[in-house]
């Protein structure tokens, strides 16, 4: 989806920023191994591999079951165990977890298309104010753009990548 600034709708606009940056996590992620994708670098559970599934969960969390009120989506993260969704399996790979990214894009890309902007969501917890969709857009293009800050620093740090080349 091009991007048109000047011309295009609040909603062209918030899509077109938040696919811009989607695009941006599967370039990032695009020609490691699977060892250099689950390499932790820090003293944490992150890696390049755990940053992307991670982003799956927060594109399901947002759109299927916050915006659409699924209570039936899957999460790799649990609330009894710390950092699980940065932890895999014996059948996950990085092409797994790429293919998987882009369905969890795709369907929020299909639920979101069911609302209007102003179209209010399911509050993710107790205590959270009523937000809308387009609350939900500004917060997913800050998110994703967040975690791509931290890809382009896996990435130099693997491989000495950077956006310049």
């Amino acid at each position: 989806m091009a991007m048109d600034e000047e011309t295009g709708s609040e909603r062209h606009i918030l899509e077109a920023h938040l696919d811009q940056n989607r695009a941006t996590v599967m370039r990032k992620v695009s020609g490691l191994t699977w060892e250099q994708a689950t390499r932790r670098l820090g003293p944490t559970a992150t890696s390049a591999a755990g940053v992307l599934k991670h982003l799956i969960d927060v594109e399901r969390w947002w759109f299927r079951r916050n915006l659409d009120a699924q209570d039936d989506v899957p999460f790799a993260w649990s609330d009894t165990e710390a950092d699980l969704e940065f932890e895999f399996g014996p059948d996950e790979s990085l092409d797994s977890l790429i293919a998987a990214y882009g369905r969890a894009c795709d369907e929020s890309r299909e639920v979101a298309a069911r609302y209007e902007l102003t179209d209010q969501i399911r509050a993710p917890w107790p205590s959270a104010p009523r937000s809308s969709l387009r609350w939900v857009y500004v917060h997913m293009i800050e998110e994703v753009a967040r975690h791509n800050g931290h890809l382009d620093i896996y990435r130099e740090l693997i491989d000495g990548q950077t956006d310049r080349d």
